[in-house]
């Protein structure tokens, strides 16, 4: 889940209607059987992945592909053929492998998406609308242009899409997205000097707590385990887990712990190092192995050196 729930969508019609939040997935494929190829396909406007069958001829890895999704038929990469998959995924069928017609058309796409843009983002300021304009698609089979924004509070944009319309000729859709949201679909280094993680290692966006920086026994500075979207890093998340497991097998801190005859204090649990510290009730301090912590008749103990 991200941060912000889709707060608006409007067509040509001026309706309104409440969404979903990306991923812009898919329709529910029922046709597959433990036969069926499943491959995985990422969208390019939101760099998101999913889930898809085909039933020709093996694609290689990096072939381009028409697809249906919640907005229409779109142009999506296939990453690679899946060697397991939970049938119970939803799923889409691939339709048809993208012509030269087709990548030429999304090329072309590309700069009327940065025309829109700009053009978006002046009306954007002429209305006083309190949203920031992330990115802008156009869908290769419909015409139909998505506006992506994030905002602090609903927003009315009719006026907005009135003069949208007016301009494009087409049907236009304002979609509310989160934090974490724009700032996967606009990329960038993370402070650890690598892509963000949720572009680079996952495209689901996990629920994050202040709780899993406390487990993992880091600084509780909201400068220093917060990413450049401003929320908790991803990478807390993904790590949460490793230290959960590791921690069962190993005393807590502030624990005392029989150690050499005598009675220790455990002051730090190292489970990356698999190093325990204990302090002596003189100060003295020492690090063992976490291997070899024991318990026995539900206490622990360290078994001497």
């Amino acid at each position: 889940m991200s941060d912000y729930l889709d707060e608006d969508i409007v067509d040509l019609d001026g309706s309104d209607e409440l969404v979903e939040q990306f991923p812009s997935v898919i329709v529910e494929n029922r046709d597959v059987t433990p036969d069926t190829p499943v491959y995985r396909l990422r969208l390019f406007y939101s760099y998101e992945t999913f889930l898809a069958t085909y039933n020709g001829e093996i694609l290689e890895n990096g072939c381009m592909a028409i697809v249906p999704t919640r907005y229409g038929r779109d142009l999506a990469q296939v990453l690679g053929q899946l060697k397991k998959v939970s049938y119970f995924s939803e799923m889409t069928i691939i339709e048809r492998l993208a012509t030269d017609y087709d990548l030429n058309k999304a090329a072309g796409n590309k700069i009327l998406e940065e025309e829109a843009f700009t053009i978006a983002k002046e009306k954007i300021a002429v209305h006083r609308l309190g949203m920031k304009l992330v990115s802008v698609h156009y869908l290769l089979e419909d015409p139909k242009i998505l506006f992506f924004f994030t905002a602090d509070n609903r927003i009315d944009f009719r006026e907005l899409v009135k003069d949208l319309v007016s301009i494009f000729k087409a049907r236009i859709e304002l979609r509310q997205i989160g934090i974490r949201d724009e700032a996967r679909v606009l990329s960038g280094l993370g402070i650890c000097g690598r892509g963000y993680c949720c572009r680079t290692v996952s495209d689901k966006l996990k629920p994050v707590s202040i709780k899993m920086a406390k487990e993992q026994n880091l600084s509780l500075n909201s400068m220093k385990i917060s990413g450049p979207c401003g929320r908790l890093l991803c990478c807390l998340s993904y790590e949460h887990c490793f230290y959960c497991e590791q921690r069962r097998s190993c005393p807590h801190e502030g624990m005392r712990v029989s150690y050499n005859g005598a009675l220790w204090r455990i002051l730090e649990v190292n489970v990356v190092l698999d190093k325990i510290k204990l302090v002596a009730e003189d100060s003295s301090q020492v690090e063992v192995p976490i291997a070899s912590c024991e318990k026995i008749d539900g206490h622990w103990r360290i078994r001497k050196q």
